[in-house]
């Protein structure tokens, strides 16, 4: 388990970091978590809606930060307060490599770029070409004003 403690850095700071490009292979959880597939491997993330109430990361806890997990496998933990969320695996994969930005004490970028530079991991996805159980944006935002609010 490796822990790490938040650091609140200004806006210019935080809009330096690296821009991915448009996500064109997106796809959500109904636990309000995201995935973006990239060819051959994904990122992973957290969807703005299940940040709600959060005014900063105070902790980001990894669990086993590396090596496979499966679809609902809890890989991180995100705590303010007396908060606590658990970030899941959205599905079967192998985990490569975590956000450097947010291992290096930047986890607010969890909060100010949840669903783009606030990527939690890169993964192998063990099939990358499965959908099921995913949705898709459109879905995840009609259904959003019932179920799965955005």
């Amino acid at each position: 388990m490796i822990r790490f403690t938040a650091e609140l850095l200004s806006v210019t700071e935080l809009c330096t970091h690296m821009e991915r490009s448009t996500n064109k292979d997106l796809y959500y959880t109904r636990d309000h978590e995201w995935i973006d597939f990239r060819g051959t491997v994904a990122y992973i993330g957290i969807c703005r809606f299940k940040l709600l109430g959060f005014r900063e990361v105070q902790q980001l806890v990894f669990n086993e930060p590396s090596g496979f997990k499966k679809r609902g496998e809890v890989i991180a933990t995100i705590r303010y307060n007396d908060y606590q969320i658990e970030a899941h695996m959205p599905v079967d994969g192998k985990v490569v490599q975590l956000n450097e930005v947010l291992t290096s004490g930047d986890q607010n970028m969890l909060l100010h770029y949840p669903e783009n530079n606030g990527w939690i991991a890169m993964i192998i996805p063990a099939q990358p070409y499965e959908r099921k159980d995913l949705l898709l944006p459109q879905q995840y935002q009609m259904n959003g004003k019932s179920k799965y609010a955005k």
